[in-house]
């Protein structure tokens, strides 16, 4: 439209469009209005499943694998699962906690799924065949029961499901189970010893345990020498274990004589039985062992002896079997196996082990080779010495 055409039309309509652009004006306010009304209406309505839904960015999918080696190797890694139920009372079951703490003259039932089960409980039950404890197997799993608990009953109780091939078995370490129950019985802040006085052997390759256990877990234990009399700092090198007592990490020489361990719970003190630390200067491992006769010659009708030894750790057993010329023959004769402990010098301890075997009127058929074969937990050492008949 030209520039002269507009001025003209202003000039001959202009007068009649002042009042309608007013009034545009004055009801612009009023439309726009409307217009937002109509919008929040609209943003009221329920929106349709999925529209515009957008996830929270602090959500966490499933983390996604790489395809090949890693997937595999999660896929075949053993799932380890608690096989273990403590039965409550009035027929409920529940999975027991790492530790448990129960009063001393309940009973306890413990029951782990499986059809070959074995159980570890504390020694203490073992050593004196302890008629209050039973086990049995059932077709679908294997259950414990030790009734009327004492203190004495403190420490661990696992089991774990066996797996044979025919005469042979092992143990399935993806099915086991373990607690630790502490059993409180008033006086009884410590797990009772069966004796008056114990013995600690130091070894300078080896943990060594003063075995103060506890009933109360919130006890404070201390450890305390007799002479001089004082308490014992931890320092690093000695911890407590609540499951075990006082943990020697690097036995000294220096570290040993009488201690005793002190707990106090609930304001009441109490003092355990004292134990002798004994450093111990024979290394692990199998017997060393030396052989040696009364005689290597004999007359015909002498009595002769042969002399089997091992120096070794105070607490490990040595057991001794003898092989010799008659023995085929049933020849009669006498062995006998003694151990004492004897001291080194420095305050070293050490298992003096002996077996003697004993022949009377030696014979032409006893000529030979006397053979002594001792044997402890890390091995056994087979020494010989000979026998001629002059």
């Amino acid at each position: 439209m030209g520039l002269g055409l507009q001025r003209k039309m202003l000039r001959s309509g202009g007068p009649r469009l002042v009042p309608s652009l007013l009034l545009l004006l004055l009801l612009l306010p009023e439309a726009l209005s409307a217009a937002a009304g109509q919008t929040s209406a609209k943003s009221k309505r329920p929106k349709e499943p999925g529209e515009n839904k957008i996830k929270p960015a602090n959500k966490r999918g499933k983390p996604t694998l790489a395809p090949g080696k890693d997937r595999d190797s999660i896929a075949t890694m053993p799932k380890t699962s608690s096989i273990m139920m403590q039965v409550m009372e009035k027929g409920r079951f529940q999975k027991p906690a790492a530790t448990l703490s129960l009063a001393a003259g309940q009973s306890l039932e413990l029951r782990c799924k499986g059809n070959k089960i074995q159980w570890h409980y504390p020694e203490y039950l073992d050593t004196f065949k302890d008629s209050r404890l039973s086990m049995k197997q059932h077709d679908r799993y294997g259950q414990l029961i030790l009734v009327n608990a004492t203190a004495a009953d403190t420490g661990e109780y696992s089991c774990w499901q066996q797996v044979c091939s025919g005469y042979v078995c092992r143990k399935d370490d993806t099915k086991t189970g373990t607690t630790y129950i502490f059993f409180t019985e008033k006086g009884e802040l410590f797990v009772p010893s069966p004796s008056y006085f114990g013995v600690v052997y130091l070894n300078p390759d080896r943990e060594a345990v003063v075995p103060c256990r506890v009933t109360v877990p919130s006890a404070k234990v201390t450890l305390h020498s007799e002479f001089p009399a004082k308490e014992i700092q931890s320092n690093g090198s000695i911890i407590y274990d609540i499951k075990r007592g006082f943990v020697y990490l690097h036995p000294q020489l220096d570290q040993q004589g009488v201690v005793y361990c002190r707990a106090e719970a609930h304001g009441a003190p109490q003092i355990s039985i004292k134990y002798q630390l004994l450093y111990v200067e024979v290394p692990s491992g199998p017997p060393s062992t030396t052989i040696v006769a009364s005689s290597n010659r004999v007359n015909g009708g002498d009595d002769i002896t042969v002399l089997c030894t091992v120096l070794g750790e105070p607490d490990v057993e040595v057991e001794f079997r003898w092989i010799y010329p008659g023995l085929k023959d049933e020849r009669p004769v006498t062995i006998q196996d003694t151990w004492r402990l004897v001291s080194r010098g420095l305050g070293c301890t050490t298992r003096l082990s002996q077996s003697v075997l004993a022949l009377q009127d030696f014979e032409t058929i006893d000529a030979g080779y006397y053979i002594c074969t001792a044997q402890n937990l890390q091995g056994q050492t087979t020494v010989a010495t000979t026998v001629q008949l002059s």
